[in-house]
């Protein structure tokens, strides 16, 4: 799970999308920023975005993706209309809804989806799903969406219907109130339980990647904590929890004490001893929050996904 982004723009827009630089990112680069409130595209084509003059900063064009802000800037961005038309399309994929009333939807996502549209990835997404499922989540940012699961991270993930609910779970999850539970598999055998408490930021030199970072190098303070369910010969059947969300956390810190993710392609080690297991084995179990607008304490839980349950019958017993 990633950091919550908040914006103002929504993705049936006609005119430039309208964003605020976060008070948090002072001191950061301006294609750093804008990776952030726009995941949906790479930093490369924000880079060049940026070069061409499609981004204003407090209404000042700006052609320096190096640019540092301050916080609190009104950012302008002038999506090619190619682009725009390819991120805002409706479609009918079906949705394991856990939970939904008229503010939030909450949804067991599969492994396999991707959350928004990007690189590679234009359509059959969570966000295209959003479109069709909720008639006028397209006036949101983001169709809703606050955070996020990689890819092939199965398990819980809570949509705002209102502009009003979203802000609110964005300031939930900055002040860390979220509660989030994954259930994983690592590499090799943790004898206690324990926690990671190490910043993460992207990898220095493989963008693609995040990687323990010092704080001074544009690390962002995380921490994750890790309570041991079972062992076995090779392999830890692990709950993990969240106190803060950056991208890939639980993968980096897993494989910053040398127990990666089973099944992990980025951050793991090919393993003859351990079962083959064809994505990393996360699945975000429990979901606690605050109904924005009842205030009251809410959970939910959903179990692992059949290959998961699969996985873990083979470590008991064989197969």
């Amino acid at each position: 799970m990633n950091d919550p982004i908040e914006d103002s723009g929504d993705y049936s827009r006609t005119e430039p999308l309208r964003l605020t630089v976060p008070d948090a990112c002072s001191g950061r680069r301006l294609d750093q920023v804008l990776a952030e409130l726009l995941p949906q595209h790479s930093r490369n084509r924000l880079q060049g975005w940026v070069k061409e003059g499609c981004v204003l900063v407090d209404g000042e064009a700006q052609t320096e993706p190096k640019r540092k802000v301050l916080g609190g800037e009104i950012l302008l961005i002038d999506e090619p209309d190619d682009i725009r038309n390819q991120i805002d399309q409706p479609e009918d994929i079906p949705l394991d809804v856990v939970f939904e009333d008229d503010t939030l939807l909450i949804i067991n996502k599969p492994a396999g989806l991707v959350v928004h549209p990007g690189s590679g990835n234009w359509n059959g997404t969570l966000m295209n799903a959003l479109l069709h499922h909720v008639p006028g989540i397209d006036q949101i940012p983001r169709a809703g969406i606050v955070h996020r699961l990689d890819k092939d991270t199965s398990g819980l993930m809570v949509v705002a219907k209102t502009l009003e609910a979203q802000t609110d779970l964005v300031r939930q999850l900055q002040a860390r109130t979220v509660k989030r539970i994954y259930l994983a598999f690592a590499a090799g055998v943790i004898k206690k339980d324990g926690g990671v408490d190490s910043p993460i930021g992207r990898h220095p030199t493989q963008r693609i990647k995040m990687a323990v970072v010092p704080e001074n190098r544009g690390g962002k303070p995380a921490l994750t904590w890790y309570r041991v369910l079972d062992s076995f010969p090779y392999c830890t059947y692990i709950e993990c929890s969240l106190e803060t969300g950056r991208t890939h956390q639980i993968r980096v810190h897993m494989a910053s004490i040398n127990h990666p993710l089973v099944g992990d392609p980025v951050y793991g080690k090919t393993n003859p001893k351990l079962p083959d297991f064809p994505r990393q084995a996360l699945h975000a179990t429990r979901l606690g929050l605050v109904h924005p607008m009842t205030g009251l304490k809410m959970q939910w839980e959903v179990p692992m996904p059949q290959d998961m349950r699969d996985l873990l019958d083979t470590l008991r017993y064989g197969g």
